[in-house]
Parts: structure tokens; sequence; C-alpha cells
């Protein structure tokens, strides 16, 4: 651009100096004007020139900033273009955003539904295990009372069978010598009376039932002061009540009171059948005497024993029980169904066929050997019984 420039200036210079020569040589005057004249007009082109030099660098200038603007404006449209896609981006993920929203709360629509159909049907299930359960303990509540209503009718047929099989003489309300206390249930062993009177709870609340049995052995004193009845008078109850019964034996002066269940019936009638092993009881040796008195202690002990035992393991039994009820349903379901397909078959009592205590010593051995075979641990029970009182 400053090269065209100075050409230029260079040609009009040229040109404005061969004009004045030319001129001078034809009019001398004339030319000396026109001299002043190009002078005049060169001073006023330099002055043009000045200016478009100034124009020139001030266009120059502008040009410059005109490429800065330039430069600028590329790397701001380059930005721009990072900015677009970065937006782009941004839009993209908002989208997929926006759609794992929807998504998230369609799944959590069906979770709440599908919880809200869970509750529903667990307060149902609820409902239905009480209601299942409340029948279920009105069952055995009923159960239970009607055994309660039949165990006096029960206990009496128990005690005819067991004189029948071992040829004792029986002795019904109707028969008591004594008419105006009649007990449930005697027999007569070496000509006296030994009174089994049997007793239940008159209602489903066992928390009175001890202090009614108490009551009951200081009733029993009407048979205990006839000298035909024996001085050790029996009550029997059902085996239920056991888990309330804390006494068994009661020392009332004149005479004592066993508390006993349908269970311990026949092991003490056939101690107390021993007695008739003897014409005269009175013509015993004290040795004799012993040991009449040793085996029926060795009955009586071994019947509250096993009265204990069985009163124990039936707490922990309904303990046990009270326990899977927490099992977790599923487990709990298959519980009940394997519970349901199980049958205990103990072995059955006939009539006629007495149970020999040599078959049960048998039994007893073959068991021993077949721990010994299997190498069975022998267990130690540690087993802690409430105190009976004295």
């Amino acid at each position: 651009m400053d090269l065209i420039g100075s050409i230029i200036i260079g040609i009009i210079i040229g040109l404005i100096v061969i004009i004045f020569l030319k001129n001078q040589k034809n009019n001398p005057v004339s030319e000396k004007n026109k001299i002043l004249d190009l002078e005049k007009d060169a001073s006023s082109k330099e002055k043009v020139i000045e200016k478009l030099q100034e124009e020139k660098n001030i266009l120059k200038a502008k040009m410059e900033a005109f490429e800065k603007i330039k430069t600028e404006k590329t790397q701001i449209e380059e930005r721009l273009k990072l900015v677009e896609l970065e937006r782009n981006n941004l839009k993209n993920d908002n989208t997929r955003l926006y759609k794992e929203e929807e998504s998230r709360n369609e799944t959590l629509r069906k979770s709440v539904e599908s919880t809200n159909t869970l509750q529903e049907n667990l307060k149902n299930e609820i409902a239905r295990v009480n209601d299942e359960r409340v029948k279920q303990e009105q069952r055995k509540l009923e159960k239970m009372k009607s055994g309660w209503s039949e165990h006096e009718k029960d206990i009496q047929n128990y005690i005819q069978l067991i004189c029948k099989n071992h040829i004792i003489n029986y002795v019904g309300q109707e028969d008591f010598p004594h008419a105006r206390n009649k007990p449930d249930n005697s027999i007569e062993i070496m000509d006296q009376l030994i009174v089994f009177d049997a007793k239940s709870p008159a209602n489903d609340d066992l928390n009175n039932f001890p202090k009614y049995i108490k009551n009951q052995t200081e009733n029993l004193r009407k048979y205990a002061k006839h000298d035909n009845v024996k001085k050790d008078l029996f009550l029997v109850i059902p085996a239920n009540t056991l888990p309330v019964i804390t006494q068994f034996t009661y020392n009332i002066g004149d005479y004592n009171v066993n508390v006993i269940t349908k269970d311990a019936l026949e092991p003490i009638i056939l101690s107390l059948k021993k007695i008739e092993d003897y014409e005269f009881v009175d013509k015993l040796s004290p040795e004799e005497r012993d040991n009449v008195c040793r085996i029926i202690g060795k009955f009586a002990h071994t019947t509250k024993r096993r009265i204990q035992i069985d009163q124990f393991f039936a707490e922990e039994f309904l303990d046990t029980l009270k326990k899977a009820k927490h099992l977790p349903k599923d487990l709990l379901e298959n519980v009940i169904q394997f519970e349901n397909a199980e049958k205990l078959n103990p072995p059955m009592e006939k009539r006629k066929k007495q149970i020999l205590t040599k078959d049960l010593q048998n039994k007893s051995e073959e068991i021993k050997k077949e721990i010994e075979l299997r190498e069975i641990p022998e267990i130690q029970a540690n087993i802690k019984f409430k105190k009976e009182n004295e």
C-alpha cells in the first residue's frame, strides 16, 4: 500500500514539472503564474496526500483492529461451537435423566402399589392368623373344659379297670359304707378303704386351682375320721393342671393327702396291693415292715418325680412351641405341613394283657445295647425342680 502511494505521488509531481517547463518556454509571465498556481495546487495536493496518509494510517489502524476483531470473532465462534456442543450434551443428559427419573418414578409407583398390596395382605393374614389363634384357643379351652367335665367319670372308669385287671375290690359312691360322706372312688385292701377323690377346675382360670386343692385337703377329714378309711388319701387332678401345682403332699396331722394324676393311679394302687401279700400286717417283722414302707415310699417318690419331670418338660415344650411361632412365614408354613403329616402311635393298652416288668426290663436292655453300638454319649441331665413343700 505504501509503495503504490509513493509511485502515484512521483508521477503527479513529474507531470506538474513537465507542464511547468513547457509553459515557461511559451509564456514566462503566465508560466510564472501557473507555477505559482501549480505550487499552490501541489501544496494543496500535499495536504490532500497528508490527509490521505492520515486516513490511510487510520484505516490501517482500523484494519488492524478489524483483524483483531476478526480473530476474536473466530475465537468466539469456536467457543460458541463448544458452548453449543456442551449445551447439546447437557440437553441430551437432561433428556436422559428425565427419562430415567420417569422410569424411577414409575418403578417407585409400582413398588408403592406392591408394598400397599403386601401390607394389606399382611394385615389380612395377621387378622386371619389372630382369628385362627383365637379359634384354636377357644377349641383348646373347650376341649380342656370338656376334659375337666368328664374327669370324674374318666377316673372312675380307669380305677374300675385297674381293679378288674388286678382283682381289687372297687367301692363306688353307692357302696361306700358311711352314709353322709361319700367320695368319688375308693378301693378296699386288707379291710381298709383307700379314697381316690377326683378334682378338676371349675373354670378356665387356673390361678385359684392350687388354693382350691388345698381347701379340698381339709375337706377330706370327713373321710379320714372313719376307722376303716386309710389315713393316706388321694386327690386325682387332670394332667394339664400340673404347671400351676407346686405342692403334691399335705400332712394335715392325723392324715396325709397326696395330689396325683391319672398316670400315677396304677403304680400307686399296685404298691398298696402289695400289702395283701402278708396275711397279717401286725405280725410282720420290723425288717418286713421296712421293706413294705420302702416299696410304697419308692412308688410315691417315683410318682412325684415323674409328675415333676412331666411338668418341667411340658413347660419346656410349650416354651419351644411359642418360640417356633416367630420363625419366618415360609419356614413356619413348612413346619406346620410336616407337623400335620406326623403321627405318633404309642403302644396300645389292651384290657386283658398285663404289662410285665420282665418285658420292660428286656426293652430297656435292648435300648442300652443300641446306645452302646451307636456310641451315643450318656446325657447328664441337670434339671432343677421346684422344691416340694414338706
